[in-house]
């Protein structure tokens, strides 16, 4: 289904972003990413689901939109967000998350400076694998890109993200933390 296509790959971007940082700001975070696949399916996908949200009615449309904001999911025209709670102990660690998807493993490949390089492999009816690199600017600012190989219908492709994070507040208001394991 794309709409779970299109949720894995915003989940694979904040993964791949979450708190990989050297030296990250506890509190709420958003990060705007912007996607490309090779065959335009995942912007077919993004437009698919803009349409869907815009043939809803007002009530329905509301409690869509309601309901991706509880998770910081936020589609837009020009963009996406997705606003991320990192706790202080999440950026203690600095270390990069995990998914509990028993299903996926994710590896730090290398750290230099403000930079972390991962790798990671999913397993399962949908498998993909992706490798990303994330530069913090600050304490408060990064950007990143990833790389993601989906297999879906048997047939493969390569999913690039662009992200940018920016912290917000020290409270996370509404947000929750993810749920992950860390691996340092």
């Amino acid at each position: 289904m794309r709409v779970r296509s299109v949720s894995s790959a915003l989940l694979f971007a904040a993964m791949s972003s979450a708190a990989v940082a050297q030296t990250q700001a506890p509190g709420l975070w958003e990060y705007s990413v912007a996607f490309k696949s090779q065959g335009g399916e995942m912007e077919k996908a993004l437009a698919e689901m803009q349409n869907q949200l815009a043939a809803m009615s007002p009530a329905e449309r509301k409690g869509m939109e309601r309901a991706m904001a509880g998770s910081g999911l936020s589609l837009g025209p020009k963009g996406h967000t997705i606003k991320v709670c990192v706790t202080p102990e999440d950026a203690a660690r600095k270390a990069a998350p995990q998914t509990q998807d028993a299903n996926c493993t994710q590896d730090v490949v290398k750290r230099s400076g403000g930079t972390i390089m991962t790798k990671w492999q999913c397993t399962g009816a949908n498998p993909s694998s992706g490798e990303g690199e994330v530069t913090f600017t600050s304490d408060k600012a990064f950007t990143g890109k990833a790389a993601v190989t989906s297999t879906s219908k048997g047939k493969s492709e390569t999913l690039n993200i662009e992200q940018r994070g920016k912290w917000l507040a020290a409270d996370c208001g509404t947000v929750k933390p993810r749920s992950m394991t860390v691996k340092p």
